[in-house]
């Protein structure tokens, strides 16, 4: 990203760049802004979380990016620019059947819930054979060979899975021939939407377990999706916070859980326990997310922010870079993380 936008230059190992990305939803009382100008690289290989409480645009931004919004949302402006191993890919002007291969053979994703996005009335060994067909052409030993390789690499035994109807797997199952099938095609960018919801704790332990051993085994680069703070520290190598449909803050896994710079990073962090050293006392953020349909003037945080002063309640509010690599959209940033340091000095005192 240039410096105009306060963004770092685009690093030359770069896959997919995401500059100045708006999605709307049309909606009874009118437009509805769910993604307001997104910004971000991802790198080869790397590891993306976004964050943010339901209703932030995490979701939408997803979809956006292979281009799978529903009837009523359309991209209103912005570029989305692919690029693995040739030039780059103004994926915004792919043509049909260039799409439709864009969305399996270099970038796969996976929906929340398992259960709704299989067909319960085939079974896996058609639902995988179909995936292929419907982007590759391949015969039928080919293809079997492929869906037994994949359903391995997650963990599945796959003469039973294969044989299989979604309702007689678990719900851990499930969700590992989806990640599965989204690997079939061998793509170069997994978009992974809540991956463990609705899951029990060992359960998604193990998906985080396959998850992690795929990245190191496949070299895929991964965006994901999801509310659970200790899943991004665990997957992520970098983490975007979003809040009312825009990232309000972008750098290292390390920087934002240990050196947050956005208030509503600091509050998120602050609402979840932690599961190492002393338990520290929870605060949840107070009020709830803007309706997207009538965001207040400002920074649409500030009716919640104890932070706040009175520029934050009438002025947009710019992207800083903090440092090389992380950037916030905050004017109080510098207090933010002094608060916290003072914090974490004073429990440690305690």
């Amino acid at each position: 990203m240039g410096s105009s936008d306060g963004i770092a230059t685009q690093p030359e190992d770069t896959i997919l760049a995401v500059r100045d990305l708006w999605v709307e939803y049309r909606t009874s009382r009118g437009r509805m802004q769910a993604v307001r100008g997104a910004s971000f690289d991802l790198r080869k290989g790397e590891s993306l979380a976004l964050i943010g409480e339901s209703g932030s645009g995490k979701t939408t931004l997803g979809l956006a990016l292979v281009r799978l919004l529903p009837q009523a949302g359309q991209i209103a402006r912005g570029t989305i620019s692919y690029r693995h191993g040739r030039e780059p890919v103004d994926v915004l002007g792919l043509d049909d059947e260039r799409l439709r291969r864009f969305r399996w053979e270099e970038c796969a994703m996976v929906f929340q819930g398992a259960q709704n996005s299989l067909n319960p009335v085939l079974t896996v060994r058609d639902q995988i054979f179909d995936t292929f067909r419907a982007h590759r052409r391949g015969n039928g030993r080919a293809i079997l060979g492929r869906a037994t390789e994949v359903l391995r690499m997650v963990q599945l035994e796959p003469d039973r899975i294969l044989r299989s109807y979604p309702h007689e797997l678990s719900g851990g199952m499930r969700q590992r021939v989806l990640i599965a099938m989204s690997l079939l095609l061998n793509p170069s960018v997994l978009i992974l939407d809540e991956p463990t919801t609705a899951l029990d704790i060992l359960t998604q332990r193990a998906i985080i377990d396959v998850l992690r051993r795929l990245r190191e085994q496949l070299e895929f680069a991964t965006i994901f999706v999801s509310h659970d703070l200790s899943l991004a520290a665990e997957l992520a190598d970098r983490v975007a916070t979003m809040y009312a449909g825009r990232i309000v803050e972008l750098g290292p896994v390390q920087d934002i859980f240990y050196r947050p710079a956005h208030p509503y990073t600091s509050a998120l962090l602050d609402a979840v326990p932690t599961v190492v050293g002393e338990s520290g006392k929870l605060s949840a953020i107070p009020g709830s997310p803007p309706d997207l349909r009538s965001l207040p003037p400002g920074c649409p945080f500030h009716p919640r922010c104890s932070f706040a002063i009175g520029r934050c309640q009438t002025d947009d509010v710019p992207v800083e870079m903090v440092s090389a690599q992380q950037q916030v959209a905050c004017f109080r940033w510098g207090d933010v993380r002094r608060d916290r340091r003072e914090g974490a000095v004073l429990a440690a005192a305690d």
